[in-house]
């Protein structure tokens, strides 16, 4: 049973990545559904199949290429994860958002999430790119949480605030990023479900009622623990496909592979924008 894992565990996936790398990164991106070929631009990399690290969650999902890319981007050393596992994958959210916890092991201070999201605001349409502002975590309120069981105190908090969990400076710096590649960045609350079933027209109409305007089936576990590591985030929703709200569409993952072509260099632009704005005491 991996539903909870010890710092131990933690320690030995991020002494092999440490063992395994010439670089020392401090920033973390997480590449979702048809995200990957990002890792493309990381510079002077090393590569690491996800498949050799201990304790590594192992994705199944197409479009999740389960692997580290460790390198140079916009004059920060870069951790990009190409590829995550999910809830609905049979992981325990702990080894699900273990990848974050690695991170914070390695001395990161600051982590990019991406993903792909169905949009549920009328005015988004596929291709667009949705600046996360605040979350919904409905796996939560139903009681999966990736901080459930032992809290380890040299870890985080046993009770971590939440009333901040996307980081106002980097969002700052992803809209300015945005404006100079003269993107329309759209900005927006994004709501997380375990999946791995799309939502049905009533399941979309309540997420909208509660003032969502994304859905996907990640990120919101990864943000918590994070935040209880005391991470500083930045997330980023490709919007690729939009939100079945009368029964009219059929979704299907071909779809969010595909908008993930359209997405990836939108997302280019702001995740280079944000590490070339860096503050120079972020810069290691």
């Amino acid at each position: 049973m991996d539903e909870f894992l010890t710092r131990a565990q933690v320690q030995e996936a991020a002494d092999y990545i440490r063992a395994h790398t010439r670089h020392r990164p401090t920033v973390g991106l997480v590449l979702g559904s048809g995200l990957g070929d990002l890792a493309e631009a990381v510079e002077d990399a090393d590569r690491l199949p996800t498949a050799d690290i201990p304790q590594w969650p192992r994705s199944t999902v197409e479009g999740h290429a389960g692997r580290l890319v460790i390198g140079r981007l916009e004059g920060q050393t870069v951790l990009v994860q190409q590829g995550r596992a999910h809830y609905y994958e049979g992981h325990s959210l702990q080894r699900v958002t273990l990848p974050i916890r690695v991170m914070q092991l390695l001395g990161l201070h600051s982590v990019i999430l991406t993903n792909a999201a169905g949009g549920i605001n009328p005015e988004f349409v596929p291709g667009d790119v949705m600046l996360i502002v605040d979350q919904i975590n409905l796996i939560g309120m139903a009681g999966l949480s990736p901080l459930r069981g032992p809290n380890d105190a040299s870890l985080g908090p046993r009770f971590p605030d939440m009333s901040v969990p996307f980081d106002r400076e980097l969002r700052a710096l992803a809209a300015a990023a945005a404006a100079e590649a003269g993107l329309a960045l759209r900005q927006g609350v994004y709501a997380g479900l375990a999946g791995p079933s799309f939502e049905s027209p009533a399941d979309l109409r309540f997420l909208r009622t509660a003032g969502a305007d994304a859905v996907g089936m990640s990120t919101v576990s990864e943000v918590i623990v994070a935040r209880h590591g005391g991470l500083r985030v930045l997330g980023l929703s490709g919007i690729s496909n939009k939100a079945n709200l009368d029964g009219s569409t059929v979704t299907t993952h071909q779809e969010v592979l595909e908008a993930g072509r359209v997405i990836v260099p939108k997302l280019t632009g702001v995740v280079r924008g944000v590490l070339r704005r860096l503050p120079n005491e972020a810069r290691a």
